[in-house]
């Protein structure tokens, strides 16, 4: 791809992968095809969930409350999530298979305490910017290809946001995995959908 377009790899780190601590389920599977569509891409970015270790997003700052339960944060609904991906932890450190050298930029996320943030774009209260809209448009990209974990939190997050900051926007399914717990996926489907999100798979890229 070339110079107008740019691949987000969106949280490919140990705690979202068999054995971490939020474990999305086959989120190990999708790696080789992620590090092969990289080297189709003059543009890469990755994200990194970036939490400190009292993140108000973790069950364990809320007492008696569960992971996967849901608390009303000032920004909204927010789920609540084990322990995972603190700053500097093996959790947070980008999977070891994953070799995309050529990757130009990181984007930390989720580093406030006191809100989540899903969108490579955005945190959760649509209203903090991470900078990255910037980034991209200062260098004459037009298009984002999406990849990564999860498919109904972060990746979906991400692409509609990449459509309300003009972006046209992809996500590759079969380069992604979700979690899907209380019917996420789907309605993560029909949001991007309606936001103008293309979905595709890898071998479409020809065509994109």
């Amino acid at each position: 791809m070339g110079g107008d377009s740019a691949l987000l790899v969106v949280d490919i780190q140990n705690g979202f992968l068999p054995g971490g601590s939020l474990a999305v389920p086959g989120g190990d599977e999708i790696i080789p095809l992620v590090n092969a569509l990289a080297r189709g891409f003059e543009n890469v970015v990755l994200t990194q969930d970036w939490h400190p270790a009292d993140h108000l997003s973790f069950a364990s700052q809320h007492p008696g409350r569960q992971p996967f339960e849901t608390v009303q944060m000032p920004y909204g609904e927010q789920v609540l999530w084990p322990d995972h991906c603190v700053q500097g932890s093996e959790s947070a450190a980008l999977a070891a298979d994953l070799a995309i050298p050529q990757a130009q930029l990181v984007i930390r996320k989720g580093w406030r305490r006191a809100i989540d943030s899903y969108s490579a774009f955005r945190e959760a209260d649509g209203q903090t910017v991470t900078g990255l809209a910037g980034y991209l448009k200062q260098r004459g990209i037009a298009r984002v290809f999406v990849v990564g974990l999860a498919t109904d939190f972060c990746v979906a997050w991400t692409a509609i946001d990449a459509r309300k900051e003009g972006f046209e926007a992809y996500v590759i399914e079969d380069a992604c995995r979700g979690i899907d717990t209380a019917g996420s996926l789907a309605k993560a489907w029909a949001d991007m959908e309606a936001a103008g999100v293309q979905r595709i798979m890898a071998a479409d890229l020809a065509q994109a």
